[in-house]
C-alpha cells in the first residue's frame, strides 16, 4: 500500500510541474501592423515616417515599437535587434513573435508586406 501511495505522489508531483510549466509557454502568433519609434508611436504608421524613425532612434533616445494595423496599439519591442530599418521601416510589415508578461513583444521575425 506504501509503495502504491508514493508512486501516486510522484506522478501528482509530475503532473503538476508539468502544468506550471505549460502555463509559463508563450503563444507564439503573427500581427499585421507598421514598425514605428516610441516617439511618434501610432503617428509612425506611414511610408512617409521612415526617416524620421531613424532619427528618433538613432539620436533621441526612442526605441522601436510595433503598431497593430487594426487597433492602433502601440507594443515596445523587447529585443530592439530584431528590427532591421532597411527592410521593416515604410511598409506594412507581419510580425511573428509572442507576448512577454509585461506586455511587450517579443519578435521572432519581421516580413514586409509587399503593395
Amino acid at each position: 500500500m506504501k509503495r502504491v501511495v508514493t508512486m501516486l505522489g510522484m506522478l501528482m508531483a509530475l503532473f503538476v510541474t508539468l502544468s506550471l510549466s505549460s502555463l509559463g509557454a508563450a503563444k507564439t502568433m503573427t500581427w499585421t501592423g507598421w514598425i514605428s519609434d516610441s516617439h511618434c508611436g501610432a503617428k509612425g504608421m506611414s511610408a512617409d515616417h521612415k526617416a524620421c524613425a531613424e532619427a528618433c532612434v538613432k539620436s533621441k533616445g526612442a526605441s522601436w515599437v510595433f503598431v497593430n494595423a487594426k487597433t492602433k496599439k502601440v507594443l515596445a519591442i523587447k529585443n530592439q535587434d530584431s528590427v532591421n530599418p532597411d527592410s521593416a521601416l515604410g511598409h506594412e510589415v507581419k510580425v511573428t513573435g509572442h507576448l512577454e508578461a509585461d506586455g511587450s513583444l517579443q519578435v521572432n521575425k519581421i516580413t514586409a508586406i509587399k503593395m
